[in-house]
């Protein structure tokens, strides 16, 4: 397999590469980043990611701790209450960051954890213990599946497990055995993913929606356009470009330090309302992957930019292009000008509602307008009611006799309590209303 450094990068797989560099950080902070990349066979997405294994940084464990427990907050059975003393007793050792893998036929009890019938069988002392599986030896780590969609589609059960895993930070593993007590562990493991959406049986979002919105970033793989990339590609042993290094990686310092101020709190607050996201989770990654983003770049505070560059990869899989470009739009606007937030999101809105009714189709501004010639035909069709005219002497507020007309310099005009709002804008039912079906104000 090429290293990470021999790698290619070209437009296709730029936001890719910027995923897991991120993810990278995240999980040498302590916080796992979930990272789904989808795009057609043979684009380099398995490549990519299994090569990423050389640059995670080195973890230290208490010694020969199979759950890879730190020694400031231990979490397996074995150790959680055990004393700080006990544990300097026991030591500690600077281990490799847990890469594992999880394929679509795996078994619920590899994944999870089944009984240890090495120490079951153990003719000297016998004892029931749990042999932990691919995700507890992961823990603080790294877990790659490929072909999510195809596990998500045959092992159900598996799936559940991930959404458990992925739904919280850190998560949580439940492991039952009979005649054993339940095991629940702390789960700290980043999950990264590669799928293919064209074949069968399809994009995990289509599977299983809730598995898709688990995952922090979702990138959409594309094949090189150009012709030097491709040559560059061939020639083995080739350097990319643009790398990011692994002493950069561990001397980027604490994400705790970036400060993020009210301002684009309130921003990515509005994005989630103006644009009607569904899901919490979205609004929680784009403010950590700004953060992140923020690192990358060597700054102390998030800016608006940096919202910028994590938007398309954290809400991919969430809501539809347009919408996407919708909301860059907004943050570009909002860099450009020096108005307020506010004031730039409701210019924003304004501009909104038109461009929808200007990209409106023929056919259905046809419609519309058929349903409102008929509409008005049918009100007409009702025959007026006879009225009684009385003097056409003017009364003291400026009304004629017959209380029909008013003056308009002489009445008393009172603004409605709110914005009128245009006719094109209001379904046919709520401007056209007949005789017969006018209200009584006669009391």
């Amino acid at each position: 397999m090429k290293s990470y450094y021999q790698l290619v990068r070209h437009n296709g797989n730029r936001d890719l590469f910027k995923a897991v560099e991120l993810s990278i950080i995240a999980l040498h902070n302590g916080v796992p980043l979930h990272i789904h990349a989808e795009g057609l066979r043979g684009t380099g997405k398995t490549t990519i990611l299994r090569s990423v294994k050389e640059l995670l940084p080195p973890i230290m464990r208490i010694k020969s701790c199979r759950y890879n427990c730190h020694p400031d907050m231990p979490h397996c059975l074995e150790h959680r209450y055990l004393s700080a003393k006990e544990i300097v007793d026991i030591g500690t050792e600077i281990v490799p960051c847990p890469f594992l893998e999880i394929s679509h036929a795996a078994k619920i009890g590899t994944v999870v954890g089944s009984i240890d019938l090495g120490k079951l069988t153990n003719s000297e002392v016998a004892t029931a213990a749990i042999l932990p599986g691919t995700i507890p030896q992961a823990h603080r780590g790294v877990i790659f599946i490929d072909e999510i969609n195809r596990l998500a589609d045959t092992s159900p059960e598996l799936a559940d497990v991930l959404l458990d895993v992925m739904g919280t930070k850190p998560g949580h593993l439940q492991i039952e055995e009979t005649g054993l007590s339940t095991v629940e562990l702390p789960i700290s493991v980043s999950i990264w993913a590669a799928s293919n959406p064209d074949e069968e049986p399809g994009s995990l979002n289509r599977i299983r929606r809730q598995l898709s919105d688990r995952f922090d970033f979702n990138v959409s793989m594309g094949r090189p356009n150009d012709y030097q990339v491709v040559c560059n590609i061939l020639e083995k042993g080739k350097k990319g470009e643009e790398l990011i290094s692994e002493e950069c990686i561990l001397n980027l310092g604490n994400l705790n330090n970036i400060i993020v101020e009210d301002n684009i709190r309130r921003v990515i607050a509005k994005i989630y309302v103006d644009f009607n996201l569904e899901s919490l989770r979205a609004v929680e990654t784009i403010e950590f992957a700004a953060r992140l983003s923020c690192l990358l770049a060597g700054r102390q505070a998030v800016e608006v930019r940096d919202i910028s560059q994590v938007i398309s990869l954290s809400l991919a899989h969430r809501i539809n292009g347009e919408t996407i470009t919708a909301i860059l739009n907004y943050l570009e606007d909002l860099s450009n000008n020096s108005l307020s937030i506010e004031n730039v999101a409701n210019n924003y809105a304004t501009k909104k509602i038109t461009e929808n009714f200007d990209k409106t189709s023929d056919v259905e501004k046809t419609s519309w307008w058929k349903n409102f010639i008929n509409l008005l035909w049918k009100k007409m069709k009702v025959p007026l009611q006879n009225t009684q005219h009385g003097s056409m002497g003017t009364s003291e507020n400026g009304a004629l006799s017959a209380g029909k007309i008013i003056d308009p310099q002489k009445a008393t005009i009172i603004a409605p309590p709110k914005r009128a709002i245009p006719m094109k804008e209001l379904p046919v039912e709520e401007f056209i209303v007949s005789e017969g079906n006018m209200p009584n104000d006669k009391k």
